[in-house]
């Protein structure tokens, strides 16, 4: 058998050209002239079987709630109230007055004796305190007197000098009167604007007697303030 000669590269080239260009025009006629359209209407049904075989999840509802039943309450009889017992008499509290116990038995039972500190706080009440002193009452002070009938007291001379010049005025000497009635001693308190006047005043009350001062009546040495007064007539 004969051999072929070995195809050079571009022989086979042109080869696989010829060739892709007649899958090509193969491809162009079968489009027109509805080949593929067919195969494709054939291939459809398939692929919407299949899609058919896979059917779909069932969707599970919810069973519906159950209607609320009505709760019958029961009717239940009002519980016979029961007569409350008697409370118990009350415990007498211990007071200042408590009975000594007697020797003769009771039917009754007697409470417990308190605590003796309970006892003795109630019957032994906390004394009171010491009402104050009274204030000692004020002692009875009478003044010395010089105005009384019995001690003849002259009046003051008035000076002849002051009369001349009109001096007038009043003059109020502090005497010490001792216990026997007597002046001891005398200082002018209040002047009268003269001089004259003024000793001639303190001489006068020097000589005087004098009821004593009296303290709770008794005779006591103190001052006392006599007012000597010289108008002109």
């Amino acid at each position: 058998m004969p051999l072929h000669a070995p195809r050079s590269p571009v022989q086979r080239r042109l080869l696989i050209v010829a060739a892709v260009l007649g899958f090509h025009v193969a491809g162009l006629w079968a489009l027109q002239s509805g080949l593929l359209h067919r195969a494709a209407v054939q291939v459809m049904p398939v692929l919407v079987m299949a899609d058919l075989i896979e059917a779909p999840q069932p969707e599970t509802t919810p069973p519906p709630p159950a209607p609320p039943s009505e709760k019958v309450r029961p009717v239940s009889q009002a519980p016979k109230q029961a007569k409350p017992a008697p409370a118990p008499a009350p415990l007498p509290l211990a007071t200042a007055h408590v009975s000594p116990p007697t020797d003769a038995p009771t039917g009754a039972t007697e409470p417990d004796a308190a605590p003796p500190d309970l006892l003795a706080a109630v019957s032994e009440p906390a004394p009171a305190p010491p009402a104050p002193a009274a204030p000692p009452a004020p002692p009875r002070v009478e003044l010395p007197s010089s105005s009384a009938e019995y001690l003849n007291n002259p009046r003051p001379p008035y000076p002849p000098l002051s009369k001349r010049l009109g001096e007038q005025g009043r003059v109020v000497v502090r005497v010490f009167i001792e216990a026997n009635g007597t002046a001891s001693k005398a200082e002018i308190r209040s002047s009268s604007g003269y001089d004259r006047l003024d000793q001639t005043a303190l001489q006068t009350v020097l000589k005087w007697r004098y009821a004593p001062g009296k303290r709770n009546g008794v005779a006591e040495a103190m001052w006392f303030n006599v007012p000597i007064s010289f108008v002109l007539e």
